[in-house]
């Protein structure tokens, strides 16, 4: 029997991309089996933490009050860097917070994690649909939103879950095409993948191939 996936420490700071995806995942298969290790959590970890942080893996996720990194791949203090936006859309900040836990604290994985009945994907669909304008600033994430919706036929019984995974797979798309994510990633520094949360479920899949 192999042995089980632990979470690495703070001298454990060599982690790859591969192995901090299987962190999380395996995370996730305990979150989904309700068996958390509940890691990282004391009050001495979180003091040991006072002076440097190494997370592991970075997700770029949604604001959705049911989507919580930390619980849902069983993480703790110091173990992931999360960046929320509605819809997980980016703009120069994102992508420099982005940039910042890549090449500064040397990150070796980024989630692009969208879920299931996303509330933005959704909202952009009805929008859309109506030929209706958003209200002030909610303008700016329809337009980001808007090339994934459109590429999924208004026909399609499953017409939200289609466009929520393609929302995913076009914001790996954009990331990796940021040059300096793409210089780390041709090097072997970076690795960024697109996944999905079911709430239904707990389960989190994986959209793209952990090499691509």
């Amino acid at each position: 029997m192999a042995p089980p996936v632990v979470l690495p420490d703070l001298q454990t700071l060599t982690v790859d991309a591969a192995a901090a995806l299987a962190f999380l995942l395996a995370g996730n298969a305990r979150f989904v089996a309700n068996h958390p290790l509940d890691p990282h959590h004391d009050s001495l970890y979180r003091q040991q933490l006072t002076q440097a942080q190494h997370p592991f893996a970075m997700i770029l996720g949604c604001i959705d009050s049911r989507v919580i990194p930390e619980l849902l791949f069983d993480c703790g203090f110091g173990d992931l860097l999360v960046i929320r936006t509605a819809g997980h859309a980016i703009d120069e900040v994102t992508v420099g917070s982005i940039e910042f836990g890549a090449d500064v604290l040397e990150i070796p994985l980024l989630v692009v994690l969208g879920h299931e009945h996303c509330g933005a994907v959704k909202a952009t669909i009805s929008m859309l649909d109506q030929q209706q304008t958003a209200p002030d600033r909610i303008a700016v994430l329809v337009d980001h939103l808007r090339p994934a919706v459109a590429e999924i036929d208004i026909h399609d019984p499953n017409r939200l879950d289609a466009a929520i995974r393609a929302n995913v797979l076009h914001t790996v798309v954009e990331l990796q095409q940021i040059p300096l994510l793409a210089q780390r990633e041709h090097a072997g520094l970076l690795r960024i993948v697109g996944a999905y949360y079911s709430l239904v479920s707990g389960a989190v899949e994986l959209l793209t191939t952990p090499h691509g």
